[in-house]
């Protein structure tokens, strides 16, 4: 990986405040080579320029880690990634936490064997990818997170049943989806939506809670 893109993510992570180690920082720059290298074949981004990668996707992603880090309170904690692709955010969440158990599930079978790839080369042994629907998952994960995946109302009926009590959904979105908020089952509680800023990049970001419970 370039000098560029090392100072690149060196900058985002301050611009975030925060911790990442040198190590994880190595790591971090390991996941988006592996992404170079593997695109081709199993077409993990439509990005193809590494620059792009690095903002759009891995300092997209890192947003996630302060406030996942404030629900967590440091504790180890089981995470289902949904839709995961490529491994954003759910390698990165696995990089920076470690005490976190990241399961990053995709219906497609390349990108599922694509984060194993990843946990292997990487030395990650607290990641795994998985193949299957999230609708057949019942094993029961704290927090359930995706990023870019689907609407809320087909992230949250589609992942319930993997929803440990006490759980929490945690969704990576654009700009505040007020529509899709409406549109949420009954029984499903919006507790926090959390503007998100991303170092070089102007957009809208934000990450919306949700817990099951009444209005």
């Amino acid at each position: 990986m370039s000098v560029d893109l090392a100072s690149g993510l060196r900058a985002g992570i301050e611009a975030l405040g925060l911790d990442v180690s040198a190590e994880q920082q190595t790591r971090l720059l390991d996941h988006l080579a592996l992404i170079q290298k593997w695109n081709k074949v199993y077409n993990l981004t439509a990005l193809r320029d590494p620059a792009e990668m690095l903002t759009h996707h891995l300092l997209d992603s890192l947003t996630a880690v302060a406030p996942l880090r404030r629900h967590t309170q440091g504790q180890p904690v089981r995470v289902l990634d949904v839709g995961s692709g490529g491994g954003f955010p759910g390698v990165v969440l696995a990089i920076c936490m470690p005490e976190l158990e990241v399961t990053c599930v995709d219906t497609v079978a390349k990108k599922a064997a694509f984060v194993q790839q990843v946990a292997v080369s990487l030395k990650l042994p607290n990641l795994r990818g998985l193949h299957a629907r999230v609708e057949s998952l019942t094993d029961p994960y704290p927090v359930i997170c995706c990023r870019a995946f689907a609407s809320l109302p087909d992230f949250v009926r589609w992942s319930r049943p993997a929803l440990a009590d006490g759980g929490v959904w945690m969704a990576m979105k654009g700009k505040r989806p007020q529509d899709e908020i409406g549109a949420l089952p009954e029984g499903v509680q919006v507790f926090h939506v959390e503007p998100l800023a991303v170092p070089g990049l102007d957009v809208e970001r934000c990450m919306v809670w949700m817990r099951p419970g009444g209005a």
